[in-house]
């Protein structure tokens, strides 16, 4: 029994000692522990012509400390007048590379996503979240010092045929995608135990390219995390574009998450 309790405190340590890495908009190149499991239930929409919102349950697996997967479920009324299921994804990641020491890293990792979507194709941005099928594939590099932690991605999207609706004639089948995230841990100053509430703040820049349209955006997405106990975490965020010259869902948008993760599964 003690030895299983030292465990379980070792693996939920990873939640909060490195806690200002779990961005909320995009994802770090540090793994979950191995052998975990992540239940997230995550809900985004905007306001304003109308309310449409998008709900997404994703389930989350550290199959090893290099690799971990995710599968994900999209339910929207964005496209239609009533909620209905869009379709799923799929999205793992290989860490290749870490240099690890106290209180500080530097990780790289490669990942990639698949989905298959059945919506219109009405905007030009390629999204993989509920409104596009297609690959995604790239590369994300996190650095953590201390209390902040610093994190870029550069990725490629390629469009395909949303099932039963195929791509228009003037829209993109490839874009770049590219993130920069910086997350501060607030609280607490001084770990005393595990069952202490941790307060992140994060900035993330989420930018996308349509290189053959010469179409593109920035967004600036800050975000406040609470993590409970080491094992739930609740997500606020909102972003807004800093600069926009395509059609798409994801601008001016909200976005609230709950975690729950389970260590040492087997």
């Amino acid at each position: 029994m003690k030895i299983f309790w030292l465990s379980w405190c070792f693996l939920a340590s990873t939640l909060t000692a490195f806690a200002q890495e779990l961005y909320v908009q995009s994802e770090p190149a540090s793994n979950m522990a191995r052998h975990s499991l992540g239940l997230r239930l995550e809900n985004q929409g905007y306001f304003n012509p109308d309310f449409r919102n998008r709900s997404t349950v994703e389930i989350m697996y550290g199959a090893s400390k290099n690799w971990m997967i995710h599968a994900s479920g999209y339910v929207s009324d964005f496209y239609l007048q009533k909620q209905h299921l869009e379709g799923f994804s799929a999205y793992a990641k290989y860490r290749f590379f870490s240099v690890d020491s106290v209180q500080k890293h530097f990780r790289g990792a490669a990942f990639i996503k698949a989905s298959s979507i059945n919506n219109p194709i009405l905007n030009q941005e390629i999204a993989l979240e509920g409104d596009n099928s297609g690959l995604q594939s790239g590369l994300v590099f996190t650095q953590l010092l201390h209390k902040l932690a610093l994190s870029g991605s550069i990725s490629y999207l390629r469009g395909f045929n949303n099932q039963n609706n195929q791509i228009p004639v003037g829209f993109a089948k490839d874009a770049v995608a590219y993130t920069l995230s910086s997350g501060y841990l607030l609280f607490p100053k001084n770990y005393t135990n595990y069952n202490q509430t941790n307060v992140n703040f994060y900035l993330e820049l989420l930018g996308k390219t349509n290189p053959s349209y010469k179409q593109s955006y920035l967004d600036a997405a800050p975000a406040v995390q609470f993590i409970f106990n080491s094992v739930f975490r609740v997500d606020f965020s909102y972003r807004t574009p800093l600069y926009n010259s395509m059609t798409r869902n994801s601008q001016n948008m909200y976005l609230v998450r709950l975690e729950y993760n389970f260590f040492n599964l087997f």
